[in-house]
């Protein structure tokens, strides 16, 4: 058992030996904390009363559209041509939109909208691409050390970047802050190393773009388990996460009081993930995908310590709890799907994952909402608590999802 933990430990050490995966650590690491950082700053901008909530969501929700229409686009490039090259006109895209947000701001809510949807088209254009590229550059046996190596980097720009973000809004404006943002999407479009040759790779337009994308979700189909996660984590996300986004804030106020409740939940969640990201790193269990699910299910603590009368502790590590668990998912899932995707269509795969799990988060948001007002904040949290404990057991068992490998 020491020997098995002290190589997990210098497997991943290994990781950052390797000169091509720390620059694309460092790409990842910048387009995250860019995209991170938009809403923030501009949520700081609400506070200096540059723009308006309203102005606030019509440009998120600019990003949002953007984000979703480039995601397919950006899928069937990456598995076309070379996928550096799309993460790097992906980041110039988004570098070069992100001072017009900040031209716009106080001035013109659509020209800070449409620059939001260039923005939010970037950052759709460099997750798959992003993805694909990870497995071209981290060698198989590495790679779940590596997926939790970006994950982590994530996780603590989460965790430290507001405060340093409130520090320098002291010393510099908004338009600064969003121009910074630009940036960096230039640091993730040049700082990445090339992926390897995949040699000829089929090329076409119009109506072949679209068949290559149909023919991304017949790969997908033919792994089951990969069906079933992502069934499984749409669901979570579109119930479990939007009702604790929503009522989170209610509960902190109305029955604790304070506001601190949800800010300790929400850095819970953060330290959560950071403790999970840091487990998985080292911990691989026979039963990868049980486990897996298993993470997965952890989310429906969330919505159910909002709907029971516990102490503030109690959602507190129910927040601990969701996130060690979505990163006990999320990245061997994503080092599954690596593994077991025909690697020339990796990127549309990963598309269509990033497409549904993320996509449909605000119709969850938008549909939350309306069914608290109507119905009360207690069946809605029963419903979701019980969605997000019975999808990933309904995933799991589909036969391939033990291992998240099929059969050979």
């Amino acid at each position: 058992m020491v020997h098995d933990v002290v190589l997990a430990e210098q497997q991943s050490a290994s990781v950052f030996r390797d000169p091509a995966f720390l620059r694309l650590w460092t790409g990842t690491t910048a387009s995250g904390i860019a995209t991170w950082a938009l809403p923030f700053v501009l949520g700081l901008a609400v506070l200096e009363r540059s723009i308006t909530p309203v102005e606030l969501g019509v440009v998120l929700a600019a990003r949002t559209v953007g984000f979703l229409a480039a995601v397919p686009v950006a899928g069937v490039l990456a598995d076309r041509h070379d996928r550096r090259r799309v993460v790097l006109w992906a980041g110039l895209v988004a570098g070069a939109a992100a001072p017009v947000i900040a031209l716009g701001v106080g001035r013109s809510v659509v020209v800070m909208a449409a620059a939001a949807a260039v923005v939010g088209a970037g950052q759709g254009a460099c997750r798959p691409a992003f993805q694909a590229l990870t497995a071209e550059v981290v060698a198989e046996d590495q790679r779940q050390q590596a997926n939790a190596a970006l994950t982590l980097a994530v996780r603590v720009t989460t965790l430290v970047a507001p405060g340093l973000t409130a520090l320098l809004a002291v010393v510099v404006d908004t338009p600064a802050l969003l121009i910074a943002t630009g940036a960096l999407w230039l640091v993730a479009a040049l700082v990445p190393p090339p992926g390897a040759s995949r040699g000829p790779v089929a090329s076409g337009t119009g109506a072949h773009f679209a068949a290559d994308f149909v023919d991304g979700v017949r790969e997908a189909r033919r792994h089951p388990w990969f069906l079933a996660g992502l069934g499984a984590l749409t669901a979570v996300i579109a119930t479990g996460y939007s009702a604790t986004g929503v009522v989170l804030p209610l509960v902190s106020r109305d029955r604790y009081g304070t506001e601190a409740v949800l800010a300790a939940a929400l850095t819970a969640y953060t330290v959560g993930a950071l403790a999970g990201a840091v487990l998985v790193a080292r911990w691989k269990p026979r039963a990868q995908g049980w486990a897996a699910f298993a993470g997965l299910a952890c989310y429906g603590f969330a919505p159910l310590s909002l709907l029971l009368p516990v102490p503030a502790a109690a959602v507190v590590a129910a927040y601990v709890l969701a996130g060690v668990g979505i990163e006990l998912f999320n990245v061997p899932w994503f080092t599954a799907t690596q593994r077991e995707v025909d690697p020339r269509m990796l990127a549309r795969v990963s598309s269509l994952d990033f497409l549904l799990s993320y996509g449909l988060a605000p119709v969850g948001l938008a549909v939350i909402a309306p069914a608290i007002s109507h119905f009360g904040p207690e069946p809605v949290l029963a419903a979701c608590a019980l969605v997000c404990f019975a999808a990933p057991a309904a995933a799991a068992l589909v036969p391939s999802s033990r291992e998240f490998r099929a059969a050979r």
